[in-house]
């Protein structure tokens, strides 16, 4: 229980790095992340006039066919 191997080092010289890889790593992926975060917000904000519903209606009746057979 007491034993380290390989995978727990890789994954604890990754997080080093990650955190305190210089030039503001996470100040710059969190910013990324912000970034992104927003252009989506905007997207969804953003009326796409060819999908807009024009509260056209089509006439038209759905039928339902059901088809019944009996097999005795």
């Amino acid at each position: 229980m007491g034993s380290v191997g390989p995978l727990q080092i890789i994954v604890v010289a990754v997080v080093a790095l990650i955190l305190f890889g210089g030039r503001g790593k996470i100040s710059s992926v969190m910013g990324d992340l912000a970034k992104g975060i927003k252009s989506f917000r905007k997207g969804l904000k953003d009326e796409d006039p060819a999908l807009m519903d024009k509260g056209e209606t089509i006439d038209g009746s759905v039928t339902d066919k059901k088809t019944t057979t009996d097999k005795s």
